[in-house]
């Protein structure tokens, strides 16, 4: 158990950005009225310290340490039905009434809880819930994936990209390639599955597979592999957009931009809602139209016209909510 007392860790203050994002969830239900924070917890399925999707998680629960001065706790490696039990007991009992989990795979346990724990909201992330103290928070990927599609298209020398996704169901994977024909109707995508956010030594071969058959842009959509696998790109001289974090820092000269998920950021929104008596219960979405999802820097590859168009063409997608292929 891992705990951050609120009064401690003035470096926590330092790390967290404070934002002023007004966020709408849509599609959610009635807000649920337990009350003002006390202490907020959160359970990772793997580590902290991975540089991208848990990392955010942590720094989100870093912005509400800082935020609202309140003892903070996470938990590694939660993934069993028994150990999300009972951390969520020890969470309870430490006073608790937030408390998230980083993932998916938190969907059916945090609905059989939430009714043992109704003074509690429990938030998880890409999954369904009608309890009215839980929160579910997907992130609509299609748009992000399609402004990276067009960029990848655009920027190919060999007319051949690549998606090296985790599931068959992430939508960014259908955006991407929607998107890359879209650009280029004459572009040709391969997608390879790795079956898991996080195996690196398939997604590495995998990766291998592409680069073989002439693929010179690849977008590793799975937060677990894709820093090696960027890594592997640049090795061959060859091009990546970026997934989660925006990875430029990977090498500007290989990530020709990244899809950026604010994790971070959304924790604080999530749990001002909350305190205010205003986060709405049940399946809630968000978009490019919140700042949640945003384009991370251009590599300076990218020329800067086409940089201008991509911009352009969020701004129109964040105001009429349909992206350049759907028409005004």
């Amino acid at each position: 158990m891992h705990v951050l007392k609120g009064a401690e860790h003035e470096l926590a203050k330092q790390l967290a950005t404070l934002i002023a994002v007004l966020l709408v969830l849509t599609s959610c239900g009635q807000p649920f009225t337990g009350g003002k924070l006390k202490k907020a917890g959160l359970l990772v399925p793997d580590t902290i310290s991975d540089q991208v999707w848990g990392t955010k998680g942590y720094k989100g629960l870093l912005s509400i340490q800082s935020e609202y001065n309140v003892d903070v706790f996470y938990k590694e490696g939660m993934k069993s039905e028994g150990d999300i039990e009972r951390a969520v007991e020890d969470f309870v009992k430490k006073g608790t009434n937030l408390i998230f989990g980083h993932g998916d795979i938190y969907e059916p346990i945090f609905n059989k809880l939430s009714e043992r724990y109704p003074d509690v909201q429990f938030v998880f992330f890409n999954g369904d819930s009608d309890k009215k103290n839980v929160t579910s928070i997907k992130f609509k990927a299609e748009a992000m994936g399609f402004f990276g599609g067009m960029i990848a298209s655009r920027m190919s020398k060999t007319n051949e990209i690549g998606i090296l996704a985790s599931y068959e169901w992430q939508p960014e994977v259908a955006g991407f390639i929607e998107g890359s024909r879209y650009q280029d109707k004459e572009v040709k995508v391969d997608v390879e599955y790795v079956g898991s956010w996080d195996d690196k030594a398939k997604a590495l071969e995998l990766n291998k597979k592409l680069i073989s058959r002439g693929v010179d842009v690849v977008y590793p959509a799975g937060d677990g592999y894709n820093i090696p696998v960027i890594q592997q790109l640049k090795a061959n001289g060859l091009y990546a957009i970026g997934y989660i974090n925006d990875q430029i820092d990977l090498g500007d000269n290989v990530v020709l931009t990244s899809t950026v998920q604010n994790v971070d950021h959304l924790y604080e929104t999530v749990a001002r809602k909350f305190n205010d008596g205003t986060l709405e219960s049940g399946t809630c979405y968000v978009d490019f139209q919140e700042d949640i999802i945003t384009l991370g820097d251009f590599s300076p590859l990218i020329p800067y016209d086409y940089q201008n168009k991509i911009n352009q063409l969020v701004k129109d997608y964040k105001q009429t909510g349909k992206l350049p292929n759907e028409g005004t």
